[in-house]
């Protein structure tokens, strides 16, 4: 996302006024935009290192479109209002300036770190990569398939979709903005066009958006995410004109105090509030948030006043400053970090410092890039600052120079050869496609060898065959060959752990199935299902709890039933798993195994994605079912069922 600032000065928006305490669309440096997008920024940064902490955190993204939106448009109509014209050539210049250093250090440097770290980091990555640098990430992401909120498969430059947008946007709106100050009347028929496509924009991402098939399409795409840049440009049309339109009123100066704050509040509730799972969110909440952004940036801009002083202290306008490197580098680092640091996993007792290290590091590397590449760029140009690049190294010394050509050619080759061998698919992807079919493969028939016992070993050896349909429930600790599993990718991935700890069991598992199909395949199965199951479901899509409860009834109360929690870096699981305890309540013949709070405090147990099990975590995956079904039989027989912990095979 292109979060600095538009012009050529850093921390400085020009425009172009002489009141003191009314700066108008001249002066100099417009007060508090900084803050504010230190503010956006800050609420990205919150939302990816952990989505609990600030589930509406992802808005900090609809925040910087107004903000560019409001910079670029009014940058625009100042330069045709005192030149008569719009130097395209040289806005798009100045745009590349401010954009292209900064990335073209990013996407080498990290692609070449995350091999060293973690190989699974680089799927997709010439894809991603060719999408950076043409600004077309959104589009090819959406082509892709990729799922901004629910990916598994963990994608190195992800963040760099906003960036395609406002790229976008810098490309083609002058033109239109060109067309507008020539043609439309007022400043007020620019703003309602503006306005208009704002609301035009709003409409398209909340009437395709379609919760069954996710909300990439609708956020990704330029046309469905546009009301941010649209409503501060409708804002700078009315600001930079003659007297600045309507802003000027005496209705807005009576309206003025209570309407800004009326969005600031509003803004925090939804950064509060709002989450990717709900359908308001893409049906109204980001419009909201956006409007909000737009009455914030009128406000502060307009006159001197406590919101203006706060979003101007030296700290917030430091962040600002570096707005545009701390969005470039802070995903990778954070899914650099998590490959090179196993244990930080939610509920670790490092998990904390493991963000915290994050956030250093990538305020280190967005200063670095401010003051080292940044900067001088902007102030020397692309060949000013390649003749003083190469003077530099010439002027070093031969010595000197050899070893700079020499490693910056080693570079390029170790960049080439990477992306040749970059893998096509994940390790945990390998690992799902090798057990899909042995998750849906009838259970081997087993000839009985003992008569059942309540030990673990009956358990993992024993070989008692289905109960008859319509036989009494013993609640007794069942058998792997009294068990059916259903489930999604985690049961996939657990396959072979289950079949360990549960000789006989009878699996029907598939990557990505949702409740609604969970609900079919039990019921296709009807009387022939088990005494007792395992639904371990809602992985991509979450807990529907319409659909387990209908799963749960047609099981009806005499099986024994164990519900599986989820476990995974999207904000919802946490209420995906209070919706799973909800189901539980009342359900005499229901228990959870709770993996989510089983991992709290392990090392060692996740894949890269930070959500499918290791081949140890499939075990502790397994060890929580057979602890689960040990804590029912218990529940109804008073008998506690000893259990032995498996050696790992």
């Amino acid at each position: 996302m292109s979060v600095g600032n538009p012009s050529a000065r850093p921390g400085a928006t020009h425009t172009s006024a002489p009141s003191r305490s009314t700066p108008s669309p001249s002066a100099g440096r417009l007060p508090g935009l900084d803050g504010l997008r230190a503010v956006a920024i800050l609420a990205v940064l919150a939302f990816h290192l952990d989505p609990r902490w600030l589930p509406g955190g992802f808005l900090g993204v609809d925040i910087f479109f107004v903000i560019s939106g409001f910079l670029i448009t009014t940058l625009l109509v100042r330069e045709h209002q005192r030149e008569g014209r719009i130097d395209l050539r040289g806005f798009w210049t100045r745009r590349a300036r401010r954009l292209l250093p900064a990335l073209l250090v990013l996407v080498p440097s990290v692609i070449l770190i995350a091999r060293l770290v973690e190989a699974d980091l680089l799927v997709g990555i010439g894809r991603q990569s060719v999408g950076a640098l043409s600004f077309t990430s959104n589009w090819l992401e959406i082509r892709a398939g990729s799922d901004y909120f629910h990916s598994t498969a963990p994608q190195l430059l992800m963040n760099l979709w906003s960036l395609a947008v406002e790229e976008q946007f810098y490309l083609l709106w002058p033109l239109v903005a060109l067309a507008l100050l020539r043609f439309a009347p007022s400043s007020r028929a620019r703003a309602g066009v503006a306005g208009a496509l704002a609301l035009g924009s709003a409409v398209l991402m909340a009437s395709h958006y379609d919760p069954a098939l996710g909300a990439t399409r609708v956020y990704y795409g330029t046309d469905t995410h546009l009301m941010g840049l649209m409503l501060g440009a409708a804002l700078a049309f009315a600001w930079a004109a003659p007297h600045r339109a309507w802003t000027s009123s005496d209705s807005w100066q009576r309206l003025r105090v209570p309407a800004v704050a009326g969005a600031g509040v509003l803004l925090v509730a939804l950064l509060v509030l709002l989450d990717e799972s709900t359908a308001l969110t893409f049906r109204g909440g980001i419009l909201a948030a956006s409007v909000a952004t737009t009455l914030l940036v009128l406000g502060v801009v307009e006159r001197p006043g406590p919101l203006r002083s706060v979003l101007d202290l030296p700290v917030l306008r430091w962040i600002g400053e570096r707005s545009y490197g701390l969005y470039l580098w802070h995903w990778p680092v954070i899914l650099i970090v998590e490959a090179d640091l196993p244990w930080a996993v939610r509920g670790a007792d490092d998990y904390v410092w493991s963000r915290l290290w994050c956030v250093v590091v990538t305020v280190a590397l967005a200063d670095l890039s401010h003051r080292l590449i940044e900067m001088p760029v902007r102030r020397r140009g692309f060949r000013g600052s390649a003749r003083h690049l190469v003077r530099s190294i010439r002027y070093s010394g031969t010595r000197t120079a050899r070893a700079v050509w020499a490693s910056a050619a080693v570079l390029v080759i170790a960049l080439t050869a990477v992306l040749v061998t970059a893998p096509t698919r994940t390790r945990v992807e390998q690992l799902l496609d090798a057990n899909a079919s042995a998750a849906t493969a009838a259970a081997p028939a087993l000839t009985p060898t003992a008569a059942p016992s309540s030990s673990p070993s009956s358990a993992s050896t024993g070989a008692k065959p289905p109960v008859a349909p319509g036989a009494a429930q013993t609640w007794a600790m069942p058998t792997g060959a009294e068990i059916d599993g259903y489930g999604d990718s985690m049961m996939v991935g657990s396959v072979h752990a289950l079949r360990y700890y549960f000789p006989g069991i009878r699996l029907d598992a598939r990557s990505n199935r949702q409740w609604a199909e969970g609900l079919k395949v039990v019921r296709a199965r009807a009387t022939d299902t088990r005494r007792a199951v395992v639904l371990a479901l809602g992985t991509n899509a979450g807990t529907d709890l319409e659909q387990a409860r209908l799963t749960l009834d047609a099981l009806g109360p005499d099986r024994m039933v164990v519900l599986v929690t989820l476990h995974g870096r999207i904000n919802r699981i946490a209420s995906d798993n209070t919706a799973l305890k909800e189901l539980v309540a009342g359900r005499d013949n229901v228990v959870l195994a709770d993996w989510d709070a089983a991992l709290k405090g392990t090392t060692g147990q996740l894949q890269s994605d930070g959500m499918h099990p290791s081949i140890k975590g499939a075990h502790l995956y397994a060890r929580t079912i057979q602890q689960a079904f040990a804590d029912l039989s218990e529940r109804h027989t008073g008998k506690a069922v000893p259990l032995k912990e498996l050696p790992l095979p």
